[in-house]
């Protein structure tokens, strides 16, 4: 088993090695036409990865569907395990896409320049996916010993559903954040771009004029005293900093929309990184057109509601349905996204014609 972990780190590495070192060596600004090419290929890696997991699991390689599902009690053979991937993939994409919009937020707060942004994302990420590799780790541990916890994660995630459905949000104000606060309460901050570098040390040229509230930075007059030499952190660690929080928060409700799916590790972990992958890709796609998709808050809502249910209504469902009744949850999740797109599109149609009547 510890062979297929290590192969598939190791891979993943290889590739976010290759993204930054190779394909995106040199800073720039991302154009559409380039995040959409991107996103492309990340969602053919990640859907590409269900054939292995089909082989894998109908052959039990590695020694993988060897054991039975806590989520289900159900063995999982080839078939059912590339359902389940594809399911969690899926579920876990469209509810990264609501990062996007916060994200958007933050980058916009910090008057991070388009040139830098991909940088920013891709640490952000990669720091993300260790914390989820820790959150899954210790949720699959306690669904093994605990399996009523598959319970309690099914109605945190319809209230979380309601929440979305009914609380009005509200963009946070990166100045009231407390580890922002506390970060820049221990480190010096400095108001000023030095190119991509999220540590500098003081005296060193300022490559760009941040736009930030004085209240982020320190004073420009402390700044400009600190001794030579000074490590100073830069609005670009900052936004690092406040998409890293981000992401953990959106995870407390992610991880547990996966397990309501599955909790082999496996198909968790492998789910969430390849959903995790494209983020990057899918913000430069999508950061411009967040505000035309004003129902897909609401899809997403009922994503997770469905979920949540899917979770309390197991057995029955199993019972009813058969083992691949996870084939209609993908489904009717796809269908749910589906209908808060066009019905966005619609609207937004609707919207532009009635200005175009005036």
């Amino acid at each position: 088993m510890i062979w297929v972990w290590t192969s598939f780190i190791a891979f993943v590495l290889l590739i976010l090695t290759l993204d930054l070192g190779v394909f995106h060596r040199r800073a720039h600004a991302v154009t559409i036409k380039e995040a959409i090419g991107w996103s492309a290929v990340w969602v053919t890696l990640g859907l590409a990865f269900a054939v292995f997991v089909y082989y894998a699991y109908e052959a039990q390689w590695f020694g993988l569907g060897a054991v039975a599902d806590a989520a289900d009690g159900l063995m999982n053979d080839g078939a059912t395990a590339a359902e389940k991937y594809l399911t969690g993939y899926i579920v876990e994409k469209s509810l990264s896409i609501d990062n996007i919009f916060v994200i958007t937020v933050l980058f916009g707060f910090f008057a991070v320049p388009p040139i830098y942004q991909h940088r920013v994302l891709f640490w952000g990420i990669l720091g993300a996916l260790l914390m989820r590799g820790v959150m899954i780790a210790l949720g699959v541990k306690l669904i093994t010993e605990f399996h009523w916890v598959l319970y309690l994660f099914a109605v945190f995630l319809i209230l979380t559903a309601i929440k979305m459905l009914v609380v009005k949000t509200e963009h946070t104000d990166p100045n009231k954040n407390v580890i922002v606060r506390l970060t820049r309460r221990l480190f010096p901050v400095t108001a000023r771009f030095h190119g991509e570098h999220f540590i500098v040390r003081a005296g060193a040229p300022a490559s760009y004029e941040s736009e930030i509230p004085g209240s982020i930075a320190m004073p420009d007059e402390v700044v400009d005293k600190a001794q030579p030499g000074t490590l100073l952190l830069t609005p670009l660690a900052l936004a690092l900093v406040m998409v890293e929080t981000m992401d953990l928060i959106f995870a407390v409700d992610s991880i547990p929309a996966i397990f309501a799916i599955t909790a082999d590790p496996f198909l968790v972990f492998t789910s969430n990184v390849f959903a995790m992958l494209g983020l990057r890709s899918l913000y430069f796609a999508l950061a411009g057109m967040v505000d035309k998709f004003r129902y897909l808050k609401v899809s997403l809502a009922l994503v997770l509601m469905v979920v949540g249910v899917k979770m309390l209504l197991a057995e029955w469902l199993k019972l009813e349905i058969g083992k691949h009744f996870n084939f209609y949850l993908l489904a009717l999740v796809l269908l749910i996204l589906a209908a808060g797109v066009f019905g966005s599109q619609i609207a937004e149609r609707r919207a532009l014609s009635r200005l175009t009547n005036r």
